[in-house]
């Protein structure tokens, strides 16, 4: 059997907050929703559906039961809704991808599904689809993910007995490692910041490069927003003023970045707040689909999704397993690094990027071009559809052929996916 193409057609996202910022008011669920509505009003050939998701909402509002060819009956233009979240655990429990599709207007008929791969979960999410589009079980898969550390609850263990008489510590389900498995060794469950300081130390990455790392980021993120390159992948949250990426310092430098202290109590360290990512609000989601999908939703493919790959390691040093996994994916779309023009990894910390592309050997230049997660911010479910729909982006303003979306996850695993842009074949 012949596999059929899978491409990218428009991908959109929130700004994306910072803790307890201008977005830490909206519920994950309610921003999953606003980016499904974004693509689906931008997609011309889903104007029927659009008519009969009106119809469907006016009739439940009314307590009227949905009348044939409104809902159940209308044409099934999205065949499936695919979500990302890493944490599960609040606002965005009983599956938020189905959630988000109900709050989003959308026919009663379109089944939804949430994927959970951390930090990687909604790129992982747009490769289950791409799947679904090879084997032509779809032509047209919305994807995308969210999440809220802002509203990320705390959360009790249940007690082996009941009424026990001694005090319940609450885990804060934000990020990280909660309610550890015993039989987890210990060196395998530390936090995020000291396995980059593990990761640094074995590659020998130095304060400096790390925060001359981070102030580009800055740099570049601002200097895209400036440019325009943010305008038609952004679309603000109703009810909220915040219109930009909320955690960009324009004004960082290494020299400023080199006077923040360190964030853990260890001789010689180098992470710091200024030179990770930050911990965010914010939603993305991206619209796959293969070339019949192109007359069902009225656009044009932006990319072909031409490799895939996820990889694993050691848990603690997470930060460096996408260099097999994108190593993997360009193998499986038959091309190499001399073919690469542009590359979206996600900057969870300046040192696991620097370790990554160093490993590769790519030209810092093609790294990031817009900006990254540190300056931009990293909302663990929604970073994986970011990267990918600015990848795809990126590739459409330049013009070059091949590029590289990637991501590090926590507890040892890293994700890629490898985009062709189809106007430059």
């Amino acid at each position: 059997m012949s596999l059929t193409d899978a491409y990218v057609f428009d991908a959109v996202r929130t700004p994306f907050g910072k803790v307890g910022g201008a977005l830490s008011g909206v519920r994950p669920d309610d921003m999953a929703a606003h980016v499904v509505r974004t693509l689906v009003d931008r997609a011309p050939g889903l104007e029927g559906l659009r008519a009969a998701s009106a119809q469907a909402v006016a009739d439940a509002a009314a307590g009227r039961p949905i009348e044939a060819g409104t809902d159940a009956a209308a044409p099934q233009r999205i065949d499936e809704v695919v979500f990302g979240n890493a944490n599960g655990a609040g606002e965005e429990n009983r599956n938020v991808a189905r959630m988000a599709t109900l709050l989003a207007g959308l026919p009663l008929s379109i089944p939804g599904t949430t994927v959970n791969r951390l930090c990687g979960s909604s790129l992982d999410a747009a490769i289950i689809a791409s799947r679904q589009i090879n084997t032509g079980a779809a032509d047209v898969v919305l994807v995308g993910g969210v999440e809220s550390m802002s509203r990320a609850p705390w959360v009790l263990p249940k007690t082996t007995r009941p009424f026990p008489m001694h005090d319940l510590a609450a885990a804060n389900t934000t990020l990280g490692w909660r309610l550890i498995n015993d039989a987890m060794p210990p060196e395998w469950t530390v936090s995020l910041g000291e396995a980059t300081e593990l990761l640094r130390e074995r590659f020998g990455i130095s304060r400096e490069r790390q925060d001359e790392f981070a102030a580009r980021s800055h740099r570049l993120t601002a200097r895209a927003w400036d440019e325009g390159r943010y305008d038609s992948l952004v679309a603000a949250v109703p009810g909220t003023d915040l219109e930009r990426d909320e955690t960009v310092r324009p004004d960082s430098t290494p020299e400023t970045l080199a006077g923040l202290r360190t964030v853990f109590r260890r001789e010689n360290g180098t992470v710091t707040a200024g030179n990770a990512s930050p911990m965010n609000d914010g939603a993305s989601a991206a619209l796959l689909g293969s070339s019949t999908g192109a007359d069902v939703l009225g656009l044009e493919p932006l990319a072909r999704i031409a490799g895939r790959a996820t990889a694993a390691n050691e848990p603690d040093f997470f930060g460096y397993a996408p260099v097999e996994a994108v190593n993997r994916a360009l193998s499986r779309a038959g091309i190499g690094w001399k073919d690469v023009a542009a590359v979206e990894l996600n900057e969870a910390f300046a040192a696991q990027s620097l370790a990554c592309t160093d490993a590769w050997g790519v030209d810092p230049e093609i790294v990031n071009a817009w900006g990254g997660a540190i300056a931009i911010g990293h909302p663990l479910g929604a970073s994986g559809t970011r990267v990918l729909g600015t990848l795809a982006r990126r590739l459409e303003a330049s013009g070059e052929r091949w590029g590289v979306a990637a991501l590090c996850i926590g507890v040892g695993q890293g994700i890629a996916v490898v985009l062709e842009n189809v106007a430059a074949r």
